[in-house]
């Protein structure tokens, strides 16, 4: 036996998958314990339809399901019929360009079929309702159960151990670290607990005091008799049939046909009202099924697949699956009880990438992919309500096979969380969007009559969009305006170990005058970015950090020691982004502090009118100005202040616009954990001659070696993000971030591409639905190089 005693809590595909790739590795003091029967459990995992479709608008996704893929294939439990997805509007036409440009840009090989060639691939089809479609090759039916089987067969071998019929009644946590997990056959000892209990997740989450936001709901699945045009002696003689555009998919099996829908009413169940293995009359995770809520889909696939008008469905259940507030897994380890983790809402397409990423960052302490969307850690205290949880949960399950904007925000609940201005804003004529819980406006209606540049975007960009965002940074650029950045998160660091931490910690020297702000990075051990900062030294050992969310918060709370406190200020704070060139002709006769003695990225505390607050001198958007921050009390107080004496108010519309023009990197979008700084354009900001710190030395290696690079284009037309660009007609990259540039006059995207083609002039094409559009690489900025604007 190897590695810590590690108890792994469900043995279904994600679990078992776990096992596998722990054991793989080495780790093979490994116990998995199950309420069930194994290879069959009775959870999600025993009744999943198996279909896997690759093609996901998230890289981490993709690429999760991708190994999936393969993995299975080598265990003989993947029958690769390939993947069709159909589009009966012209709307699921576009779309289908859409995703077939994520497919390309994750190195996925698919294909753009006419209606002929969808009936071709799937002659159940009626042509004459189908205007084209989707197919990979590599799609098809993973079999879950001796999926399940295989893995924990190889997980035995290396000595990892498979207890059936364990009830996990309690997870036992001392001072903060889980010692072992109690069931009703005993407890077991464990250093480190991994739930992978699907649909009872919740609950066992529960026992060491984690919400996890996870809802269990029905999903319908019926079958139909046979049917004479269906092979009958082979498990699968068709590719997997996607009918979004009516929320159905497809599979045949033996003659007979599957029927997956998603378009009823949601039906949530509670994790604690599902019933025990022996309860459950076939499973505990099947429902008895409701007629009436499928008929609609029984409707909608007659017209369809006409081979099926004379056929009945002959059977049908209501299955459970997991979903959770943004349709993404549920991974990583508690932050308040060490040693336990999840491996939540996984479904079958991506269950051995899952399980392979989370054995990595269990023995390697990282993954080698980057799960920044699904580290468990993500959501700020409101997305953990019981209802909120619920309201999201029900309503991904209406959307999931929505064509989703990248800006389209959730209508409800909302609003959930306003900045002190909010009044003043929906005043203005605001037009919100919403971005973990915030309330930010995009435009401000009341700027419609100010002169903007003349530019009307295509008709996917024009959503959400207005032409007062380019009169918005047209005012920035000539004027002044005043930015709501009253959603960016900030972490108060202090004691007498805060300089020392933060050195630690970051990329930056921190260890500088009182009044100072550095730009700093975040590494993890492997040299690759989690996020990017700025810390303010506020006082000797007090810092002020802004950071780009919780998991900044989780990571600082996991390295913290004992003489540093970290505490995130957000809610009760404010901030105002005043940028221009007349910003300081605005501010400084309303303040003491002597605004022209403020340099670039240097701070003072003062008073702005009546209202105390903290000016930085930063800017997001390329021009002279400062961050003001106070109090959220005295928030609406420094608004009215400051629109008193001439600003006009921005919104989010012009700040993206802005942004890219000067080049600044948006954590998340631009740069993740897989990329380093070197590659990402930011090794100016990693010091490092100023002594050790998290990734330094990878860091150092990775920096001999840049193979890639996030590269600046400029194009006729405006793409949105996450689209392949190609270079003599080959895919060699995607697209980050984008938007019009308004000052420029030109469309700007920043993309990853290869270090050989990251030269300003070379010429690429820009994959956007259906067509391709010319870009150039750029040098960068592509505003105000000199930065005299900045520091004016």
């Amino acid at each position: 036996m190897a590695g810590p005693s590690v108890v792994v809590i469900g043995a279904g595909v994600v679990g078992a998958a776990l096992a596998d790739e722990l054991s793989a590795r080495g780790w093979t003091d490994v116990t998995v314990v199950d309420q069930g029967d194994v290879p069959a459990t009775g959870g999600s995992s025993s009744h999943a339809p198996g279909l896997v479709f690759q093609t996901n608008g998230s890289k981490a996704m993709a690429e999760m399901a991708r190994y999936t893929v393969e993995k299975f294939v080598g265990l003989g439990a993947f029958l690769q019929v390939g993947g069709l997805e159909v589009a009966t509007t012209p709307e699921r036409l576009r779309e289908l360009h859409r995703r077939y440009g994520w497919a390309t840009s994750w190195g996925l090989e698919a294909e753009l079929l006419s209606p002929e060639e969808c009936v071709v691939r799937h002659p159940l089809l009626d042509a004459g309702r189908v205007l084209g479609g989707l197919f990979l090759a590599s799609d098809g039916l993973a079999l879950a159960v001796p999926a399940v089987a295989a893995q924990l067969a190889r997980a035995q071998e290396r000595g990892v151990r498979v207890l059936a019929r364990h009830e996990v009644l309690d997870v036992v946590a001392v001072d903060g670290r889980v010692t072992g997990v109690v069931t009703d056959k005993g407890e077991i000892s464990a250093d480190v607990v991994v739930c992978c209990a699907g649909i009872w997740g919740p609950r066992v989450a529960r026992m060491v005091g984690m919400e996890l936001p996870l809802t269990p709901l029905a999903h319908q699945l019926a079958w139909t008799g046979r049917l004479p045009e269906l092979a009958g002696d082979v498990v699968a003689s068709l590719p997997i049939l996607r009918h979004q555009d009516a929320d159905l998919y497809y599979r045949d099996r033996n003659g007979t046909l599957g029927v997956g829908y998603y378009g009823h009413r949601p039906m949530p169940v509670s994790a604690d009202d599902i019933l025990s293995v022996d309860a459950a009359e076939v499973m505990p995770s099947l429902m008895a099924f409701t007629p009436d809520d499928f008929a609609d889909a029984w409707t909608e696939t007659q017209a369809l697949l006409p081979a099926t008008r004379n056929a009945k469905v002959e059977q049908g259940v209501n299955g459970l699956f997991s979903f959770t507030t943004d349709n993404m897994p549920l991974m990583g380890e508690s932050r308040d009880v060490r040693g336990f983790w999840v491996a939540e809402a996984v479904w079958v397409t991506h269950s051995a990438g899952v399980g392979r990423a989370m054995a990595e960052w269990l023995v390697n302490g990282r993954s080698n992919i980057d799960l920044h969307e699904c580290d468990v850690n993500r959501f700020e205290r409101h997305q953990l309500a019981p209802e909120y949880v619920l309201a999201r949960g029900c309503q991904n399950y209406v959307e999931v096979y929505d064509i989703i904007h990248p800006l389209q925000p959730m209508e409800d609940p909302r609003p959930l969380r306003t900045s002190p201005f909010h009044v003043r804003q929906r005043e203005l004529g605001a037009f919100f969007l919403e971005a973990s819980g915030w309330e930010r406006p995009h435009w401000y209606g009341v700027n419609e009559g100010l002169p903007a540049p003349s530019y009307v975007p295509n008709d996917w960009a024009a959503r959400y969009w207005s032409p007062i965002v380019g009169a918005e940074a047209k005012a920035t650029r000539e004027g002044v305006a005043l930015y709501d950045m009253t959603a960016l998160k900030r972490l108060e660091v202090s004691g007498p170990g805060a300089t020392a931490f933060l050195q630690r910690l970051t990329t930056g020297d921190v260890d500088k005058s009182i009044g100072s702000v550095t730009y700093c990075l975040l590494l993890d051990g492997d040299g690759g970015i989690r996020s990017d900062v700025t810390v303010a030294r506020l006082g000797v050992d007090h810092y002020q950090v802004g950071a780009n969310g919780e998991l900044d918060l989780d990571w600082f709370e996991r390295h913290r020691p004992g003489d540093v406190f970290v505490r995130d200020i957000t809610a009760g704070t404010c901030c105002l982004g005043v940028w221009g060139p007349r910003a300081r002709e605005l501010v400084q006769p309303l303040t003491g502090v002597d605004l022209t003695a403020l340099r670039y990225f240097r701070g003072a505390r003062g008073y702005v009118g009546h209202v105390p607050v903290t000016m930085l001198r930063l800017s997001y958007v390329g021009e002279l100005g400062w961050e003001i921050y106070t109090t959220a009390d005295m928030g609406l107080k420094l608004w009215d202040t400051l629109m008193r004496e001439g600003a006009i108010a921005a919104g989010r519309g012009a700040f993206a616009s802005l942004r890219l023009e000067k080049g600044y990197r948006s954590f998340g979008v631009d740069m993740t954990f897989e990329h380093d700084p070197y590659e990402a354009g930011l090794g100016f900001a990693v010091k490092l001659g100023k002594g050790d710190f998290i990734g330094r030395d990878a860091v150092l290696e990775r920096k001999e070696s840049v193979r890639r690079k996030l590269t600046c284009l400029v194009l006729d037309d405006v793409v949105m993000g996450k689209e392949p660009v190609y270079h003599d007609g080959r895919a060699v990259g995607y697209v980050t971030s984008a938007a019009y540039g308004y000052t420029i006059g030109r469309g700007i995207a920043y993309a990853w591409l290869p270090a050989e083609l990251s030269v300003p002039g070379t010429g690429v094409r820009i994959g956007y639905f259906d067509r391709l559009v010319d870009a150039v690489v750029a040098a960068e900025p592509l505003f105000d190089p000199a930065m005299e604007r900045l520091r004016g």
